[in-house]
């Protein structure tokens, strides 16, 4: 390399240091610049001297959650029907298998590896109702389990044991060996309102305690039996989810008054607004007969109720549409022994007042066998007083009873309907009492009068507006004669109830 090439060189290298040198001092100065604009920020913070505020629910919730509990349950489960047994039918091979397998098993199909049993775990809430550790919960939490463990707000952990259990209610008492618990203030759930504060407190999804806020969306409400034998229910649109079962429903002083039992999700593992809770009076019921008694025992007055609709009113002459219509007496049962009849509507209970059959059976059911009642009823017009001595309900009357169904035709007196004679074999078939009579439904049009009021296939009508009718002639007789609406009495899978069309 020549000299005037190195000197070249040297040069060259003294541009780029000088000019990375200017560069880099634009940059800082730049950076400087940019930090100039932005001023120091400021923060304004609460005085630690200031108390807080007391219109929210903080201190309520901090006396409600250590009573709150979570309940881990587990359950074996018969896994043995997907097992393939040797030399023995094993079943066809299922269809979401058959593109990995195709058919070359021949159509037969086994599981070896799964086993017989399996285990599986459960994951709700408890409230602590006693310092000597009794805890309230819901049936479906416990149910069938092998062991139960609860878990306390200190992260504590206990082995449970079931005390005793109602499904009809869904209320169940458990038991842990601790002493000296935090427990809940009981409220009273028959003073809650409409409108009154409501939080629940559980652990939803499992992923640990939580609260939520909301109102008392409505009071005695039943959903015709689908949730449970006996409902009524505190509804309220707190957020209740999957986990949250069991847990508390308190009011805004605190009080415990009810047990956080479902929620309809149409589709949605999660809450939708409507939730339901056991009524603390209820619960309380249930588990003072399970501490002295070791079970639930209710009183029975055998009948078959039912509503009162607006037609209903009408035909039996009353001003409004509350009360229970009694629908069917039980033969022998307290019912028939005090003198009450098929067509009479009870309209109070011990002076409180009947709206309706779902009250009733609660009311009646809330009772103990061998009470003396009196009921005031509306019958033939006026009103009565009867006094009842209740029996005692055996636990599998504490069902629904559903309707018939079959498909035959002809006759058409009353609009969308058509019914035609019983013979005895339908006699036989259809559940009727010897020597009962009347015509028996064929059909119903969807769209009818008949089908809104709910009378179905099947169905015999045994009286119209309170009349006997024996065969089609009289049906079609009886109504034609009909001016304000017509009154079925109608035998459904052997029991009677009425029908206003």
């Amino acid at each position: 390399m020549s000299r005037d090439a190195f000197g070249r060189g040297r040069v060259a290298a003294a541009i780029v240091v000088t000019l990375a040198l200017v560069l880099g001092g634009l940059g800082v100065a730049h950076a400087q610049k940019g930090s100039q604009a932005n001023p120091p920020a400021t923060f304004k913070f609460a005085d630690a001297k200031v108390v807080p505020s007391r219109t929210g629910f903080a201190p309520v919730v901090k006396a409600v959650v250590p009573t709150v509990v979570s309940i881990k349950s587990s359950k074996v489960i018969k896994t043995g029907a997907l097992r393939g047994r040797r030399g023995q039918d094993q079943g066809q091979i299922p269809d979401q298998l058959r593109q990995f397998f195709g058919d070359q098993f021949g159509g037969q199909f086994s599981f070896p590896n799964i086993p017989e049993e399996q285990r599986s775990e459960g994951l709700g809430s408890g409230v602590i109702v006693s310092p000597e550790g009794y805890i309230l919960t819901n049936n479906h939490v416990v149910d069938g389990a092998t062991s139960v463990q609860v878990v306390l707000s200190d992260r504590r952990e206990f082995k449970a044991r079931v005390i005793g259990k109602d499904d009809k209610t869904d209320v169940a008492v458990v038991k842990i060996d601790a002493g000296n618990l935090p427990a809940i203030t009981i409220g009273d759930s028959d003073r809650v309102e409409v409108g009154d504060y409501a939080l629940a407190v559980g652990n939803p999804f499992g992923v640990g305690q939580s609260v939520t806020l909301g109102i008392v969306s409505a009071t005695h409400r039943g959903m015709r039996n689908e949730i449970e034998g006996y409902e009524d229910f505190i509804q309220t649109d707190a957020a209740i989810n999957p986990g949250n079962s069991g847990g508390a429903l308190v009011n805004d002083r605190g009080e415990l008054i009810g047990i956080n039992t479902a929620i309809i999700a149409h589709g949605s593992e999660g809450n939708q607004g409507i939730g339901f809770a056991v009524p603390v009076n209820l619960a309380r019921n249930i588990m003072d007969q399970i501490l002295k008694n070791g079970k639930v025992t209710r009183a029975r007055l055998g009948i078959l109720p039912q509503d009162v609709t607006p037609t209903i009113a009408r035909q039996f002459g009353v001003k409004d549409s509350q009360g229970a219509l009694v629908g069917e007496v039980e033969a022998n049962s307290p019912a028939s022994k005090a003198g009450l009849k098929t067509g009479d509507i009870i309209l109070d209970v011990n002076d409180h007042p009947v709206y309706d059959a779902n009250q009733l059976r609660n009311m009646i059911s809330s009772m103990q066998p061998d009470s003396n009642v009196t009921l005031k009823i509306w019958r033939d017009g006026a009103q009565h007083t009867l006094p009842v001595t209740l029996g005692e309900l055996n636990p599998e009357e504490a069902t629904n009873r559903g309707g018939a169904g079959r498909d035959n035709g002809s006759g058409d007196a009353l609009d969308g309907v058509s019914v035609e004679n019983v013979t005895s074999q339908m006699a036989r078939e259809l559940k009727l009492p010897a020597g009962a009579t009347g015509v028996v439904v064929s059909q119903v049009s969807p769209g009818s009068a008949a089908a809104s009021a709910g009378l179905q296939r099947g169905d015999v009508i045994q009286e119209v507006n309170r009349r006997p009718v024996k065969n089609v002639a009289e049906f079609e007789a009886a109504v034609r004669n009909s001016k304000d609406g017509t009154l079925l009495l109608v035998n459904r899978d052997g029991h009677t109830i009425y029908v206003g069309v």
